[in-house]
């Protein structure tokens, strides 16, 4: 899942960051609502972790900016305001959810995972295929009812592929959504990780290559 974190206080952004990251999740950080609109039209993001209060462009704008793009992306809005009128204000102008401050970082990540499964197609919450046993929420993963101990990264590829229902993903799309916009398009970090992906998950092996196209399971 990839998320643009939005927030004028540097400190809570890269923490909130951190613990999305942590939680397997692809996480690019702006501190203003200028910058967050460059990032939304360059990248596609599944969730934004938006701040109302921004300098520069009001996160007000920021969300209707997302509205106006016609985008799938699903708007987390954030404010210090927390009575009921701030709220609708928020859902007025097209945010999914509104989390006021401050908040437990335990439901600002189940919200954030519970709006990137609207911002696809519909998908039951564990994910089923091929022996496979993927559970977003507790980050787990089973193999024919084995445990098996996956990386961040390793697991947030493993949830693309699953979530692709037999889909072909190509290593662009894997770069897209499991990494952020810091790292090396030029590097070989998705064969590295897919190999590893392979090897824990054990044989016979799921995860296809299909040459010049990408990987599926």
């Amino acid at each position: 899942m990839r998320v643009l974190v939005v927030e004028d206080e540097q400190l809570l952004a890269d923490a909130v960051a951190t613990g999305l990251r942590r939680e397997a999740m692809a996480v690019d950080v702006v501190y203003d609502g200028a910058a967050a609109i460059d990032r939304i039209e360059l990248n596609d993001y599944d969730v934004v972790v938006l701040d109302r209060d921004l300098p520069l462009v009001h996160g007000d704008d920021v969300c209707s900016k997302v509205v106006e793009l016609g985008l799938p992306t699903r708007v987390l809005m954030l404010t210090a305001a927390g009575d009921v009128r701030d709220r609708v204000e928020g859902l007025e102008l097209g945010a999914d959810d509104y989390l006021p401050k401050p908040f437990a970082f335990s439901e600002l990540t189940a919200r954030v995972r519970a709006l990137g499964r609207r911002s696809t197609q519909a998908l039951p919450p564990v994910l089923e295929r091929s022996g496979i046993r993927l559970d977003p929420g507790r980050r787990e993963v089973y193999r024919d009812e084995r445990l098996v101990q996956l990386a961040p990264k390793e697991f947030a590829v493993l949830e693309v592929l699953m979530r692709a229902e037999g889909g072909v993903v190509s290593a662009e799309q894997l770069l897209e959504k499991a990494w952020d916009e810091n790292t090396d398009p030029f590097t070989n970090v998705v064969r590295v990780t897919v190999m590893t992906l392979r090897r824990k998950l054990g044989e016979p092996p799921v995860i296809i290559t299909v040459p010049g196209s990408g990987y599926r399971i």
